[in-house]
């Protein structure tokens, strides 16, 4: 968990940027939708959640915020961070499970790499592994760039060492084929206001 932790601090600086809202959806199990609630509004929305809450070190060990994970040890957990101690305010939402949540735009987690270039419409670029923001996706100026959600792509294979490291990859792109890149992480960051 202390991972999924720091990728918050990372996005924080990465990304920058506010989320958009979603209009009209009707799906319960869309990130975007869940990021407008308060801790009340998921207890009554997601009440077969068994959410646990507490407070913890978040950004590298600099802040310390309120948070809540619905669906505990399921592929639905999801980690919520909150602005303020009252919990009306989501900070930023981590889901890595391949249970059933998604985002407005339809990333999940799980998904290769080149639908995730399709979906931000221009290829994207990521940080090398090995290190506490792996495989952080930069969206290169696509659709995705101010969607406020960010993304650490994943490999099962082994990964040559010029994939390592705290700087954007370079390398042709028969080797990131041959990583089989996908979705390992997802991450929305809401604006703090």
């Amino acid at each position: 968990m202390r991972k999924i932790l720091a990728v918050v601090g990372l996005l924080a600086i990465v990304s920058c940027n506010s989320n958009k809202a979603v209009t009209g959806s009707k799906d319960i199990y869309s990130l975007e939708n869940l990021s407008r609630m308060s801790s009340e509004d998921i207890s009554r929305n997601y009440p077969q959640s068994n959410m646990e809450e507490g407070v913890d070190e978040f950004e590298e060990g600099t802040e310390t915020k309120p948070y809540s994970i619905l669906f505990p040890e399921t592929e639905d957990e999801v980690l919520i961070t909150w602005q303020t101690e009252e919990k009306k305010k989501v900070s930023s939402i981590n889901y890595s499970g391949e249970g059933r949540w998604t985002t407005a735009d339809g990333i999940k987690v799980g998904m290769s790499l080149d639908e995730l270039n399709k979906l931000n419409g221009k290829p994207v670029s990521f940080y090398g592994f090995g290190w506490d923001y792996s495989g952080a996706v930069d969206w290169n100026g696509g659709k995705l760039a101010k969607s406020g959600i960010g993304v650490f792509l994943k490999t099962d294979k082994d990964i040559p060492n010029k994939f390592y490291g705290d700087k954007i990859v370079k390398a042709s792109e028969e080797e990131i084929d041959a990583l089989e890149l996908h979705v390992g992480s997802v991450m929305l960051m809401n604006e703090v206001n």
